[in-house]
């Protein structure tokens, strides 16, 4: 038979503005708050495909090596999913690599399984539409949903038992020139991953509750703010949704710091553009030590001087709203 792929996929990941944290439904993977998305340009994961009837079991490669049986056990999921919609039966070689650091706190997990989601559909010839496969995503990677789409993109909560959740688009990647720019803090996977640390937050932190009581009013100033380009609001509002979420992770017990001293530095460093030399510039981070600086498109580079400059910060980089995700 022929070795030939029959599909491959990009997707790029995406930041939350507002953001998501803590689940409604572990086992169907429900947020609890709803979130706003930017897809970032370049920040992209390949993946692709081959269905093979020789094989007796699904062969999963990631960043170059053969997947652990942890990370193995979503991606079969999420394939088991579309030959059931499919009514396929055969197991499928999956090979998929990152153009940006992996477990990190860079939504790998959002671009990678938006990625293998559409592979995966064009593989097994279901052709199913956005909106289905962004809830077939959103069962392995909440953010993932939201990485089928370009541009702005929200994830409503979730209710309970409610498995067809999807996210929808807000407003296309030119609705706004705006850029992110991200100051990477440490390097390697991040220690407690962000389902362990949600549930910990849940089940532990006595802030919790009301972080899910006053997410969707935060959620709600962003959405507005974004349809009406005004970044000071939008970026303050994101601002307080990023300090909430890490509240609830510090205080749970044990409680969950991702935060390095860079981290605090890049921080510090967004706050003096923005006090001392006027520069409409916000931060907002994920279950990572990343800063990440959302900011007009023409400050984009006094931004990333400003961060590469802080001291501990390794590495910075630049990033556009950017596309949904793409097959062949």
């Amino acid at each position: 038979m022929s070795r030939k792929w029959h599909s491959v996929s990009k997707a790029c990941a995406n930041i939350a503005l507002a953001k998501y944290w803590g689940k409604v439904d572990v086992l169907l993977n429900l947020p609890a708050v709803p979130s706003i998305s930017m897809t970032l340009d370049g920040l992209v994961t390949e993946t692709k495909l081959r269905v093979d009837p020789s094989l007796d079991t699904d062969v999963v490669e990631l960043d170059g090596r053969v997947a652990t049986p942890a990370e193995a056990k979503r991606v079969v999921a999420l394939l088991d999913d579309i030959r059931r919609r499919a009514k396929r039966k055969e197991f499928a070689h999956v090979v998929s690599a990152n153009r940006f650091p992996t477990a990190a706190g860079l939504a790998s997990s959002a671009s990678g399984f938006a990625a293998l989601a559409a592979a995966a559909d064009r593989g097994y010839q279901l052709g199913a539409s956005e909106r289905v496969l962004s809830a077939v995503a959103r069962q392995a990677s909440a953010s993932a949903a939201r990485s089928i789409y370009g541009g702005f993109v929200e994830l409503p909560a979730g209710k309970p038992g409610k498995k067809s959740l999807a996210a929808k688009p807000i407003a296309p990647a030119d609705h706004w020139d705006l850029r992110i720019v991200v100051a990477q803090a440490a390097k390697g996977p991040k220690k407690v991953g962000s389902t362990e640390g949600m549930e910990r937050s849940r089940h532990t932190s006595p802030f919790y509750d009301a972080w899910v009581e006053k997410a969707p009013a935060i959620t709600k100033t962003i959405r507005t703010a974004l349809k009406k380009r005004d970044l000071d609001t939008l970026g303050a509002a994101m601002e307080q949704s990023t300090m909430a979420f890490h509240s609830c992770a510090m205080t749970a017990s044990p409680g969950i710091l991702y935060w390095q001293p860079a981290t605090i530095a890049a921080l510090h460093t967004v706050r003096a553009l923005r006090d001392d030399r006027g520069i409409s510039v916000w931060a907002t981070m994920d279950a990572g030590p990343h800063v990440k600086a959302l900011c007009h498109a023409d400050d984009a580079r006094k931004v990333r001087r400003a961060l590469r400059e802080t001291p501990g910060v390794l590495e910075t980089l630049v990033a556009a709203p950017g596309p949904g995700v793409s097959v062949r």
